[in-house]
């Protein structure tokens, strides 16, 4: 049984203006009872958004008849939505994006009071580490809920997710359903998205873990360049108790400085082999400061990996479940905010041993070996040169294939460097489908294939599964790596403004050789 709050729009104005978000309120008075920015998920007592450059007064005559009690817009849209709305109440909101997140709070009874909320940002190795967290989480006998890109699991609500981090009204009711699931942890990742266009706006965070930074989601319709980008991501530490960052990022010290506006700073690091540190970008080094947490005396393996970590005064031997020598930097951090959250070494250990992130560094190997197939989330310019360099050291002398595209309508600089980064490395390189969304495959296949190095093979087949079976022919008898990458395990395709439901490069994986 829900105990949402019923609120009245006079008090949520008063809520907003006292915020600094002006608003008034059109249409008398009401009582709302739960939010949504989704016409087909309005119900009865509901408060409707309507925003958004494509919205239609249709979506607000349908939250209507669905049984929404009134409706919250911005002057851009207020007279064009007075005919539909009728005399349906109304708040009137200067900044509709600030004014849905400061509502959805109070719509959803403020759970982040109540709850421990840990956000993961960066450009690389969020899933990663939030599965990780949730693993170690599960071995010390805690139910936590997990909110991210590959997967939205709050104890009452479960499903394929579609945004790495949803609009307010969806994420504060699932902080909601965690609480009335009786969970006490939230594990969740922060998107730049997420941060720039206040979907996290009030969100009060436990832990917020800053991975690592660098190029991604520069486009007309996300952040003009990476200075927004990266500031963007800084203004996680705003909303934090304790931020954990990772020394060994590019840009540490300015990361470091964002970081001074929460109460507590732990950093993490690895320790290099030639005994020096990592250098930033700018220029920086992390010698002169000593990491909390290091992990050092790495051992990678096609199956898994183990090192030490170093640590409060003591030593911890860890074995990670899963291969890939740079995960291990994931891990730490998760061993951080584990240990913050008062988890065990011991908890944490089996926690790691036994992770398994979907779509994340799976292994799918030919019954006669030859051929090793690695299905991976790896979609941006720093997660490619990670997974493409490792591969090397990791397996030698082998042919590599890679299998990728481009989303359609965002991240318009992938579809340069990612061509530009697996070049250098794959022997064999094919352009598929990869979420296009309102864009044809067929012109982002042929803007990455203009962008391939001269001399790189590479091949344009726009159906996935045939461009996944291609890979395995293409890898013939010889000792082969074959990269299925971006899509993992999930199981749709974003077409439009439809989400079909395809095979994931998993399954294919998995089916084409038998395993």
């Amino acid at each position: 049984m829900s105990t949402l709050p019923s609120l009245s729009l006079k008090h949520l104005a008063a809520l907003l203006n006292e915020a600094g978000c002006t608003a008034r309120l059109e249409g008398g008075d009401a009582q709302i009872s739960g939010m949504t920015v989704d016409s087909r998920e309005a119900a009865p007592g509901c408060l409707f958004v309507c925003k958004g450059a494509g919205f239609k007064p249709a979506f607000l005559a349908s939250a209507l008849d669905a049984g929404a009690a009134a409706y919250l817009c911005d002057e851009a849209l207020a007279t064009t939505l007075a005919e539909t709305g009728g005399n349906a109440p109304r708040i009137v909101a200067s900044d509709v994006r600030r004014a849905m997140a400061l509502v959805a709070a109070a719509a959803y009874d403020n759970p982040d009071k109540r709850l421990s909320i840990i956000g993961i940002t960066g450009t690389k190795g969020k899933s990663t580490t939030a599965y990780m967290l949730r693993s170690i989480f599960t071995a010390a006998g805690i139910d936590a809920s997990i909110l991210g890109s590959i997967e939205t699991d709050d104890g009452l609500e479960r499903y394929e997710s579609h945004n790495t981090t949803p609009e307010a009204p969806e994420l504060w009711r699932h902080l909601h359903n965690t609480e009335e699931a009786g969970r006490e942890f939230m594990v969740m990742e922060v998107s730049s998205h997420g941060l720039k266009y206040d979907r996290v706006l009030g969100l009060h965070l436990t832990t917020a873990c800053f991975l690592n930074i660098g190029r991604d989601h520069i486009s007309p319709v996300e952040h003009a360049d990476f200075e927004d980008y990266f500031s963007s991501k800084l203004r996680i530490f705003e909303q934090c108790e304790t931020a954990v960052i990772n020394l060994d990022s590019e840009h540490v010290e300015r990361v470091l400085d964002a970081a001074q506006t929460a109460k507590r700073t732990v950093t993490f690091a690895i320790e290099h082999s030639d005994n020096r540190s990592n250098e930033t970008a700018a220029g920086a080094t992390t010698s002169a400061r000593q990491a909390d947490y290091l992990a050092r005396d790495i051992i990678a393996s096609e199956r898994g990996i183990s090192f030490t970590v170093d640590a409060e005064g003591e030593s911890h031997l860890m074995t990670l479940g899963m291969a890939g020598a740079f995960n291990v930097s994931n891990a730490l951090a998760a061993v951080v905010m584990a240990r913050l959250a008062g988890i065990g070494f011991d908890a944490i250990a089996r926690g790691l041993a036994q992770v398994r992130v979907p779509g994340r560094m799976e292994l799918v190997v030919s019954t006669d070996g030859n051929i090793a197939c690695i299905v991976d989330y790896a979609h941006n310019e720093l997660s490619f040169e990670t997974l493409f360099s490792s591969v090397t050291r990791e397996y030698p002398g082998r042919k590599i294939i890679a299998v990728f595209g481009a989303p359609g309508g965002k991240a318009q600089e992938r579809r340069v460097c990612l061509p530009r980064v697996a070049g250098r490395y794959a022997d064999l390189i094919i352009y598929t489908e990869e979420d296009p969304a309102h864009e044809r495959v067929e012109d982002i296949c042929a803007e990455l294939a203009a962008n391939t190095p001269a001399g790189v093979a590479h091949e344009e087949i726009h159906d996935r599964k045939a461009a996944v079976a291609r890979a395995f022919e293409a890898a013939g008898g010889d000792p082969a790596v074959v990269l299925l990458l971006a899509k993992g395990d999930e199981t749709t395709q974003h077409r439009g403004d439809e989400y079909p439901e395809v095979k994931s490069d998993l399954a294919l994986a998995r089916e084409i050789l038998g395993a």
